[in-house]
């Protein structure tokens, strides 16, 4: 599911896989978003759709947060890249290990306990297709978040295609969900 808040911040999960690079118990990095892929709530971010977003935190003078679980009250890292690619959404920061709870994240990767990554964004632009599911072409980024528990369980670290997850059991379970809600809404009155 997409979660809102009261500001109209939404929330995409994506989750890490055993390929999750963290370089001196610090610098992590991995694709927070994978273009085309339908999430559990049923979102698929289009190819650029952070293009403007980007370049105006870049022309501001601004970065990306790296929160704790979407708590702005939790910074717990620095993204020193984030970057639109053919695949999606890529990061690249560090943890701040001079705070207790960037220690505390780099103690839970490094172990096995967290492994997701979640985008905090404004929807900007926006459209459903025929099969219902909201085509996103363009997005404002604000954050980006280390997450227990991922939305978009196909977008890796080790940037395999969203193609090659199939028979991920995550990715397996969301689309039965998916399936599932589909049903749901057409057999409901309008």
């Amino acid at each position: 599911m997409t979660a809102v808040n009261t500001a109209g911040l939404e929330t995409k999960f994506c989750q890490f896989d055993d390929a999750l690079v963290v370089t001196e118990g610090r610098v992590i990095e991995g694709y927070a978003s994978l273009f085309g892929a339908c999430d559990q709530g049923g979102d698929v971010v289009q190819p650029g759709a952070y293009g403007r977003s980007l370049k105006a935190l870049q022309t501001a003078g601004r970065n990306v947060k790296m929160l704790w679980q979407h708590d702005p009250a939790q910074p717990i890292g620095i993204w020193d890249e984030v970057r639109e690619d053919r695949k999606g959404l890529w990061v690249k920061g560090r943890l701040l290990d001079s705070i207790e709870k960037g220690r505390e994240a780099a103690a839970l990767i490094e172990a096995g306990a967290i492994d997701g990554l979640s985008i905090g964004y404004r929807t900007v632009r926006a459209h459903k297709d025929d099969q219902g599911r909201r085509l996103l072409s363009e997005v404002e980024l604000w954050e980006v978040s280390l997450v227990t528990f991922p939305m978009l369980p196909q977008a890796r670290v080790d940037a395999q295609e969203a193609a090659q997850a199939k028979g991920d059991i995550l990715h397996e379970l969301a689309t039965v969900f998916q399936d599932a809600r589909r049903k749901l809404a057409a057999r409901e009155p309008r």
